[in-house]
């Protein structure tokens, strides 16, 4: 299988006052493409900074990342931009939503930063709603939305620009046990399409949608295991 992400002895510090917080401590991992990872830990793990790092919003202090084929480490900040917008699909706890905008124009963002023709954009985007099961909601806006109709745009809007990797923290975090369950089989079927799935939970049962999940504890991968019996 082909790598899309290599991390290598990856180290972030951080300086709180004249001390130096150690949030991660010469992580390595690969992920391939194709696959549907689960990262977990307690709070204090480092599997908040690992995710910034790996969704280009922070640097590492030291070590190498590359993601599809790219040395990011040491990009600038506009180079980040480009690739967050190009290679990675976000999805978040919050939704992050823009509250006066529909679906519609929610899920074309992605696209306008990269510079699609307006007729281009909206005729991808009401396929993304579409395949998430909103295109009877296109026109509406957040506030007229249920919390899981919320979590499906931010899904459209994470898989419109068909990134390398879809980055998801906490993508259930907000939404009870049921429309939990509806989601986590949303992800299940945007990852049989061949999408690489990266989720960040400190649930349980949510981890068992995974292929493979990773546990890290004081800023080092504490173990790396495949998921004999994923849920779908």
């Amino acid at each position: 299988m082909e790598k899309l992400i290599h991390l290598e002895s990856i180290v972030k510090n951080y300086k709180v006052g004249p001390s130096v917080v150690r949030a991660l401590r010469s992580v390595s991992i690969d992920i391939h493409r194709g696959e549907y990872v689960a990262v977990m830990g307690a709070s204090g793990s480092g599997k908040s900074t690992l995710m910034n790092i790996i969704g280009c919003l922070d640097t590492p202090t030291s070590g190498t990342y590359i993601l599809n084929g790219k040395e990011v480490s040491s990009m600038s900040d506009n180079e980040l931009a480009g690739i967050r917008n190009k290679e990675i699909g976000f999805v978040f706890q919050v939704f992050n939503l823009l509250p006066r905008n529909s679906a519609l124009e929610n899920v074309m963002l992605p696209l306008i930063y990269a510079g699609e023709k307006k007729h281009g954009r909206t005729e991808k985007a009401m396929k993304m709603l579409e395949d998430v099961g909103l295109g009877d909601r296109v026109e509406h806006k957040p506030n007229e939305l249920s919390g899981g109709q919320r979590q499906r745009v931010a899904i459209a809007r994470a898989l419109v620009n068909s990134p390398s990797l879809i980055l998801a923290d906490e993508p259930t975090g907000n939404l009870d046990s049921k429309i939990s369950e509806e989601i986590m089989k949303l992800f299940a079927e945007i990852h049989r399409k061949g999408n690489t799935i990266l989720m960040v939970t400190h649930e349980e049962d949510i981890a068992r949608h995974a292929h493979r999940i990773i546990r890290l504890k004081d800023g080092v991968v504490e173990s790396d295991i495949l998921n004999p019996n994923p849920i779908y």
